[in-house]
Order: structure tokens, then C-alpha cells, then sequence
């Protein structure tokens, strides 16, 4: 993960999308006392369609468990960095077919997030009693991740 992210789409002729549906899912306006952090413990890549597995994962745990009156779940990264390929044929007389390292910029094949250790992943607030269940939940969304997450539980200040 050396240089800066690569987003310069003016060069790129085809039109990459990421996967990740909704960054915000749930009751924004619920009376919610504690938040919920899934937070990168080192430096990496995240593929969009790796952010959106944890996602489905966590809502759809969510969603079942709790209803989705209780909770507030936010996605924090957003897959700006292009990825690119540059694909090699593996078969006899491919040598003819392909121009090994002359030209080799690559087609865009993804988008990924860049995240830094200590960067908040993904935040669920809910209410005291459903502590276990949002833990749980963000504790799946991990497995789908490419990054080593710990979670915290911190209480939500009140303004006034």
C-alpha cells in the first residue's frame, strides 16, 4: 500500500461503481444511548464488494434480531482507490497473444478503501439491552473483512 490512492477516473475508460448500497442503514432518529465501533487495527485495502458482505452481514443480523427501529448502523470508508489488473494468459502460445510487461497499466478489475490503524470501520448505535446482539453483529462483519477489527463501546454524549 505505497504511494497515494489511485482515483484519477479521466484516465479510466469504463465506468467502475462501488457495491456498497447504502452507507446508512436503520432508524437515524432513535433514542440510542451507546455506540458500537469496529475499528481497523492495521493498515489496508478494503474491496468494495468485501465492505458490502459485511454489511449485508451486519444488517441482516441486525434486522432480524432487533428490528431495524432499534439500531443505527454507518459504513465509514468510501472505496475511492481503483484497483487494476494487468491479465497474463497461462496456456500454450499464449506468448503470442500478450505483451508481458510493455504497456502494462492494467484494466481497472475493482474499487477498494484504504484504511490506517485506529480508522473507524463501522458504527452501530442502539440502546443498553442490545449491546450483545450490535457486538455480535459487528463481530461478523469482521469475518468478512480483510483487516484484524477490534470493537469498542463507547456512551453516546447528549447534547443541552
Amino acid at each position: 500500500m505505497s504511494g497515494p490512492a489511485y482515483t484519477r477516473r479521466e484516465y479510466i475508460g469504463s465506468g467502475l461503481q462501488p457495491k456498497v448500497v447504502k452507507f446508512r442503514m436503520g432508524n437515524p432518529h432513535g433514542d440510542y444511548v451507546v455506540e458500537l465501533k469496529l475499528i481497523a487495527k492495521e493498515s489496508a485495502q478494503i474491496r468494495h464488494n468485501a465492505l458490502e458482505a459485511a454489511r449485508v452481514m451486519a444488517s441482516k443480523f441486525l434486522a432480524t434480531r432487533i428490528s431495524d427501529q432499534n439500531y443505527y448502523l454507518i459504513i465509514y470508508p468510501y472505496p475511492h482507490h481503483i484497483l487494476r489488473e494487468n491479465k497474463m494468459m497461462a496456456f500454450a502460445g499464449a506468448d503470442r497473444l500478450q505483451d508481458g510487461m510493455r504497456l502494462a497499466f492494467g484494466d481497472p478489475v475493482g474499487l477498494a478503501a484504504r484504511v490506517k490503524p485506529g480508522s473507524i470501520i463501522m458504527s452501530v448505535k442502539t440502546r443498553v439491552d442490545k449491546v450483545d446482539i450490535a457486538k455480535e453483529a459487528l463481530k461478523r462483519a469482521a469475518s468478512k473483512l480483510p483487516v484484524p477489527c477490534k470493537i469498542t463501546i463507547e456512551p453516546i454524549k447528549r447534547q443541552g
